[in-house]
């Protein structure tokens, strides 16, 4: 579907990130806030919503989860700054924060190693075609992307760069 979009205020699209969303932790400095997020345009039939943030570039051999909603209501079309806090306070109601490869449920800003090319993150908006995603309480965001991706009517994404200098 070509009308289904996503944006973000703070965020321009391939631009670098402020370093105000970066991770507070493994040498990173930042105030760890996820960006606000906003769509439109999502196909008939839309029932929930999923939001993922991912690394394809971080040295893991399988890339790194930043972020990861499930069960946003479908009336919903926007997530305000610091939607990714812990406790889930943030969210629209009956929405939750699946565990990231940080281990916390929560948003986990970018902190890619000192010195390498700026990483892509790809933020990422899935129109799901189920109310809600009936996942174990300690599910990964890789398991969530499984079914995220099983029952996904239409997506909309933009990617973001963030890179640290050399120490």
């Amino acid at each position: 579907m070509t009308g289904f979009t996503l944006m973000s205020p703070d965020l321009e699209p391939d631009a670098l990130m402020p370093a105000s969303f970066e991770f507070n932790g493994f040498g990173c400095t930042g105030d760890n806030q996820s960006p606000a997020l906003r769509w439109r345009g999502a196909p008939q039939g839309t029932k929930s919503y999923a939001v993922t943030c991912y690394d394809p570039d971080a040295p893991t051999g399988s890339g790194w989860w930043h972020w990861c909603v499930v069960n946003i209501p479908a009336g919903t079309t926007e997530l305000p700054r610091n939607a990714g806090a812990e406790g889930d306070a943030n969210l629209p109601r009956g929405a939750g924060h699946v565990r990231i490869d940080y281990g916390v449920k929560a948003w986990g800003g970018p902190c890619p190693p000192p010195g390498d090319q700026p990483h892509r993150y790809v933020f990422t908006v899935h129109a799901l075609g189920t109310e809600r995603l009936d996942l174990p309480p300690d599910a990964t965001a890789a398991l969530a992307g499984f079914m995220i991706n099983a029952n996904t009517l239409a997506r909309a994404t933009f990617t973001a760069r963030y890179g640290r200098p050399a120490r």
